[in-house]
């Protein structure tokens, strides 16, 4: 066998929606690289695929290198991210990223050419490295050699068949912290509706977590139920997920039971659940239904939880409904200690793989005994559901009264 050609030139991108990670995996391959081949070239597109299609990126040089540890320690995305789909030819001409008869796979192609890239590091969900895949798989027909390997970035954490997404653990964490303040709403006004949308569009995963870390948080607290801070005011009275039905009738009976005792109702609710029936209650009323370049429905313009604010406020006899989202205060947050120890596992073995020119997404193989290994692009799919059967799911759905 043949011993691989060695990498002289190594380019990270991270795209899409923010994770909890992706300055941490920016951080722990420069430290890796640095460790085991410091003489490899380093160099970040800018804001993701834009920056690869108009040929900007930072260079990682020996100052970056040596503070590249910092970046375990903030969110977001120290090089920039964006939501670019190579094969939207029109939506990349109308942002100004190709001209008139240009195609943006072949445009980026030919930017990694000019650039000498070897390795393409891709940090983000299926579409980021599915369409790092396939750019790959172009420039290969036309002999060029370029390896990738992505790290799976999604707080949904819902790409098979990857068991966990970096990311998704932080994100349920700073969702159940910033639901502990809101929930202190509830003594605002009387028949209190407060709606916790969770980021999810057809994962129920992160709203389930979320709601499981929250409940975590309030095992740890005392209550004083004399002067009306009792537990019960502060739980979660249901969970909605795009994985369950939703019986409006059946839950809106409980649910106005336990508002006429408690007078206060509090729903984490899946930014996914139910926009089945709100694209078909606007488009009944013959009304456009927003996308993204992706083909996505927009969430934040269809607003969910409105919708099941505005349902369950009639039903319930809610004086005052009051919707908060969590998703940008838990998607920009700094990636907590599991998490930084999923990274560092799956940074160190990207860059292994680099060095021996292997590709694939790394990631906990379900389909094989949950090994860490480098799975192959064809395998890599988003949208996998939420298993609303796994035990800790149930037992959160029994405590608090809801039926599955």
């Amino acid at each position: 066998m043949s011993t691989p050609v060695r990498p002289k030139k190594v380019a990270f991108l991270t795209a899409g929606g923010l994770a909890p990670c992706l300055s941490s995996a920016v951080g722990g391959l420069t430290e890796r690289y640095t460790e085991l081949a410091p003489d490899i070239e380093l160099i970040a597109y800018r804001s993701g695929y834009k920056g690869l299609l108009l040929g900007d990126s930072y260079k990682i040089g020996p100052a970056e290198r040596a503070a590249a540890a910092i970046l375990h320690r903030h969110g977001g995305s120290p090089i920039g991210n964006s939501r670019v789909k190579l094969t939207n030819v029109k939506d990349c001409m109308k942002r100004g990223l190709v001209k008139e008869g240009q195609d943006p796979q072949k445009v980026a192609a030919d930017q990694l050419v000019r650039d000498r890239v070897d390795i393409l590091h891709t940090i983000g969900g299926d579409d980021t490295n599915t369409a790092a895949a396939e750019l790959a798989a172009f420039l290969a027909k036309n002999g060029y050699g370029l390896t990738v390997i992505g790290l799976p970035k999604t707080i949904d954490n819902d790409v098979y068949p990857i068991r966990q997404s970096l990311g998704a653990w932080t994100a349920a964490e700073q969702g159940a912290r910033y639901f502990r303040n809101v929930v202190a709403e509830h003594r605002a006004n009387p028949r209190m509706l407060i709606i916790h949308e969770v980021m999810g569009r057809n994962c129920g995963w992160l709203t389930a977590a979320t709601a499981r870390d929250y409940r975590q948080l309030l095992d740890r607290e005392e209550f004083v139920p004399g002067l009306g801070l009792g537990r019960a005011n502060l739980e979660v009275h249901a969970v909605f997920v795009p994985e369950m039905a939703i019986d409006l009738a059946r839950e809106a009976a409980r649910l106005k039971a336990v508002m006429d005792r408690l007078d206060n109702v509090n729903l984490f609710i899946s930014e996914g659940a139910g926009v089945a029936a709100i694209v078909a209650e606007l488009q009944a009323k013959g009304q456009e239904v927003p996308r993204d370049a992706f083909g996505h429905v927009k969430l934040d313009a269809i607003n969910p939880g409105k919708w099941f604010g505005d349902q369950f406020a009639k039903m319930l006899g809610a004086e005052k409904v009051l919707v908060q989202k969590s998703g940008y205060f838990a998607r920009a947050a700094a990636a907590n200690p599991d998490d930084l120890r999923l990274i560092k596992s799956c940074t160190d073995l990207a860059v292994e793989c680099a060095l021996r020119r292997e590709s694939g997404v790394i990631g906990h193989d379900e389909d094989q005994g949950g090994v860490l290994r480098a799975i192959e692009f064809s395998r890599i799919k988003g949208g996998k559901p939420f298993d609303v059967g796994t035990p800790w799911f149930g037992a959160l759905l029994r405590a608090i009264g809801q039926s599955a």
